[in-house]
């Protein structure tokens, strides 16, 4: 039984790579795909990929504290994808792909700051950090066809030229938090 469920949002890129990714963790509950932190109200997946709605693609990861912590979330999210490349993952370009995180509390900001620090200082990477943080305001549910675009189109040429490579890496670097 979960005591407690809390909330992460993470633009990493596709949200169908990140979606895919955080699906796989245990103590995650749901990932829901949406966009966050632009200026029309409801966008659409064509709007947002216009890029002229000022939103990012995220996901809104429920999961249990007591089984998987925030920085462990944080550690998944910027080993997942290049958060050195501002408004570009891979072939997906525009502000709708920028790598940010949306705090939903000042908890989670600080933590998130924290991390970055560390990551900035660790040489993990050949470039600064260009992860932004701003504060979660209205989230918009991604359309349905959105949900589980990974488990459902497998054969789909970016699910079997993106996604299935990021996840193999991602299930041997973090294959003890799998589920």
């Amino acid at each position: 039984m979960v005591s407690k469920i809390e909330v992460a949002v993470f633009g990493g890129g596709c949200f169908w790579c990140t979606e895919a990714i955080f699906a796989e963790l245990k103590g995650v509950l749901k990932v829901i795909p949406g966009y966050t932190g632009g200026r029309t109200d409801n966008p659409t997946y064509q709007q947002v990929c216009g890029g002229n709605t000022g939103h990012v693609e995220v996901a809104r990861i429920e999961y249990d504290p007591s089984v998987i912590s925030y920085n462990d979330l944080l550690e998944v999210f910027f080993y997942t994808h290049d958060p050195t490349t501002p408004n570009r993952q891979g072939n997906d370009v525009g502000e709708q792909y920028h790598s940010t995180i949306f705090y939903v509390d000042d908890t989670q900001k600080e933590s998130a700051e924290k991390f970055i620090e560390k990551l900035n200082v660790s040489g993990d990477f050949y470039a600064p950090i260009v992860t932004t943080l701003r504060p979660l305001t209205k989230f918009y549910e991604a359309e349905d066809y959105h949900r589980e675009y990974y488990l459902e189109n497998t054969n789909h040429v970016y699910c079997r030229v993106v996604i299935a490579p990021k996840l193999a890496k991602f299930r041997t670097k973090f294959k003890d938090a799998l589920k």
